[in-house]
């Protein structure tokens, strides 16, 4: 299965939506596909200029090495060097945090991930679930 530019859109949306029923800090979320290709971005009205490069970072992080954002960030305490060397390996573009979230297919096939950055990183990491099961998919945070 394919991800689309319309179910990227509904799970930016919904996520947005989750946000403000939650009266979360404004966010910046980027859905990439499974090559890391950047699909949507949304930016709300308030939130930081970067926010960009940390949600895509985030979300390609999670396509590189097949994980949510919780097993990264616990790699990246164990092994820091090694999250720094993935980091200098792709140019900067990979982010081993919380907040980051993969994205399979009802199969368990991996389509994509999610960057969801602006208020806690836990946070961040629960709205991103709510907008990838709202467009059907499977997420791991």
């Amino acid at each position: 299965m394919q991800l689309t530019l319309n179910k990227a859109k509904k799970i930016i949306a919904t996520a947005f939506k989750a946000a403000a029923e939650q009266n979360l800090k404004p966010l910046a979320i980027a859905v990439v596909d499974q090559g890391g290709h950047v699909v949507a971005f949304e930016r709300q009205d308030g939130a930081p200029v970067g926010r960009f490069e940390v949600a895509r970072n985030k979300a390609f992080g999670c396509i590189v090495m097949g994980e949510g954002g919780t097993a990264l960030e616990a790699m990246d305490k164990r092994a820091p060097t090694f999250t720094a060397s993935l980091a200098a390996a792709y140019d900067g573009k990979f982010l081993a945090s919380v907040g980051g979230v993969l994205m399979r297919d009802k199969k368990g096939q991996i389509i994509g991930a999610v960057g969801v950055t602006g208020d806690t990183s836990e946070k961040d990491a629960e709205v991103g679930l709510i907008g990838i099961e709202a467009a059907g998919y499977l997420g791991e945070a």
